[in-house]
């Protein structure tokens, strides 16, 4: 059973996640999250020992939407070619259509955590690991039940077809062209058809 104090605090993380996901951890103010939420600073402090511990909490819960919905869609499929297709499937036009405002939150936290952000970055990589390693028990499966060949290199492949993906989404998103991300990913689809299956 939910206190009073947990749905406050998961108001604040669901309220203010739009805004880290869009401005970035350096852009958003804690006048930001005040606005957003309508709480005094007392009430935002009383559930949060600072902004860091509010920035990894969104973090969270948004790679947390993101993970879900892939999961939700890869469940459906029965075979890991139509698995992986549900993967290309679900960022199809993701630059223009995002799941969470502001785009994907793991591409903006790398880009923005990286050099300064140790903090987030942690949190980036461990969400990137579980991402991947995801990818490859897929293709994993997939060689294993004889559907892909069995000379594929399941961590290689994974790390390949989540690159394209993350840096298609941010060619996309630069360029506000759907259509890079959406080619690559059609560039995927066929690169599995043509050298993944038996």
């Amino acid at each position: 059973m939910f206190t009073k104090s947990d749905i406050t605090r998961q108001s604040i993380i669901e309220k203010s996640a739009p805004i880290f996901n869009t401005k970035g951890y350096n852009a958003t103010s804690m006048s930001d999250i005040l606005q957003v939420t309508g709480l005094t600073k007392g009430g935002v402090y009383g559930n949060f020992s600072s902004k860091d511990e509010i920035a990894v909490e969104v973090f969270e819960y948004s790679i947390g939407k993101l993970k879900d919905a892939l999961r939700f869609k890869v469940k459906k499929e029965n075979t890991a070619k139509n698995k992986l297709f549900a993967i290309l499937s679900f960022y199809r036009n993701y630059s223009i259509k995002p799941l969470t405002e502001g785009g994907c939150p793991l591409l903006n936290t790398a880009i923005e955590a990286d050099d300064n952000l140790p903090f987030l970055k942690m949190k980036a990589q461990k969400a990137l690991d579980e991402l991947l390693g995801s990818l490859e028990y897929i293709i994993q499966k997939g060689i294993q039940t004889n559907e892909f060949k069995a000379d594929l290199d399941a961590k290689k492949e994974a790390t390949l077809i989540f690159s394209v993906i993350q840096g298609g989404l941010m060619m996309s998103k630069l360029s506000d062209d759907p259509k890079i991300l959406n080619n690559l990913l059609e560039g995927l689809k066929n690169s599995i058809e043509s050298q993944y299956l038996n």
